[in-house]
C-alpha cells in the first residue's frame, strides 16, 4: 500500500466529516488496486482522524487480505464486480439526504425533475431498498442498479457514490446532499415543481451525450 492512496482516502474522509457527511466512526471509503484488491477504511475508527497504516486490503472475492476492513465492504465489493470502470467507492451518511427515504418511504429515487443541474451531473438518483449495516444483504441491494448508476441513496442508511476517481465519487456525496438541501427547503416553502416534460427529455438526452461520470 502507497503513501499516496492512504493520503487520498485520508483526505477524503477529513473532507466528508468536514462537511458533515460523515460522523464517527460511519462511512467508509476504498479504492481498487491494480491488482484488483481494493484498499478500503478500517472498521470502528473515526474516520476524520485515520492512522498511518490503519488501511484494511481485500480481494475482490471477499478476503480479507490485511487489516480490519469495514464491515460494510459488501457493498463495496458488489460495484467493484459489477462495474469495470469504479475505480474508488465512497459510502456516506449525508443526514438531509437519508432523512428523504425516512419521512418518504414511498420514494423510488429522489424526487429531482425539477433540477436541472442534477440531472446534468448524475441523472437518476434511486433509492436502494433497506438492507441491514453490516450485512451481505447491502452488497445484493445494489446489484439492480448497476452499473448503471453512480450515485444511489441507501434508505434509511445514507448514500454511495463510485466513480473513476475520488473527486468524482466525493463530488456525488456532495451533490446529493446540496440537492437534498434545497428540495427540502422548496417543500417547506409551498411544494416541489418540475420541469416541463419536453425539458426534462432535452435534459436527460444531454445527460447521455455528456456520458456517465459524475460531475
Amino acid at each position: 500500500m502507497s503513501d499516496r492512496h492512504f493520503e487520498e482516502i485520508r483526505d477524503a474522509c477529513a473532507h466528508l466529516h468536514g462537511r458533515g457527511l460523515l460522523a464517527a466512526a460511519d462511512g467508509n471509503v476504498s479504492v481498487r488496486l491494480p491488482d484488483d484488491s481494493l484498499l478500503i477504511t478500517p472498521a470502528g475508527l473515526n474516520k476524520a482522524r485515520l492512522p498511518p497504516g490503519s488501511l484494511a486490503r481485500v480481494a475482490l472475492d471477499g478476503r480479507v487480505l490485511e487489516g480490519h476492513p469495514s464491515t460494510e465492504r459488501a457493498m463495496h465489493l458488489a460495484v467493484y464486480r459489477a462495474c469495470a470502470d469504479a475505480r474508488v467507492v465512497v459510502h456516506a451518511h449525508p443526514p438531509t439526504a437519508i432523512a428523504w427515504t425516512l419521512a418518504r418511504p414511498e420514494l423510488t429515487e429522489l424526487p429531482t425533475d425539477g433540477l436541472p443541474e442534477l440531472i446534468l451531473a448524475a441523472g437518476r438518483v434511486p433509492i436502494v431498498p433497506y438492507a441491514r449495516p453490516g450485512t451481505e444483504e447491502m452488497g445484493t441491494a445494489l446489484g439492480p442498479f448497476l452499473p448503471e448508476h453512480r450515485l444511489l441513496l441507501l434508505s434509511r442508511h445514507g448514500a454511495l457514490a463510485w466513480g473513476e476517481s475520488m473527486e468524482e465519487a466525493v463530488n456525488g456525496i456532495e451533490r446529493v446532499e446540496h440537492s437534498a438541501l434545497i428540495l427540502k427547503a422548496a417543500e417547506e416553502l409551498g411544494g416541489l415543481t418540475t420541469l416541463p416534460p419536453l425539458e426534462l427529455e432535452a435534459l436527460r438526452a444531454l445527460r447521455a451525450r455528456i456520458g456517465p461520470r459524475l460531475l
